[in-house]
């Protein structure tokens, strides 16, 4: 459905059958439930929520070394390939990103 925006805006009380917020939630009684899309399979194991102690959970993950071709910026500690070295001073070396 097309929408002319530069058409004159109707007043709201005008048009018959539009009713405050107040009065929809008093017709309907005021008190609404929500409800929550559960799977069966979904279990309070499977949620992690924040905060949680997750201290029995171990990491699998595989640490590879910096290579002969990368560098390590010493103002944001990421690593970078040499391409990207913009400037080194005192055997620091920085990014084009920090340096930008």
């Amino acid at each position: 459905m097309a929408t002319d925006y530069d058409a004159p805006r109707v007043n709201q009380e005008d048009q018959p059958g539009t009713e405050s917020i107040e009065a929809m939630q008093s017709q309907r009684g005021g008190s609404q439930t929500a409800l929550l899309d559960v799977e069966e399979a979904d279990t309070a194991e499977g949620i992690d929520l924040p905060g949680a102690d997750l201290s029995h959970e171990e990491l699998l993950i595989q640490v590879i070394p910096v290579q002969e071709d990368e560098f390590t910026c010493m103002s944001c500690f990421l690593v970078h390939h040499r391409s990207q070295l913009a400037r080194e001073k005192d055997g620091k070396k920085y990014c084009s990103e920090c340096e930008g």
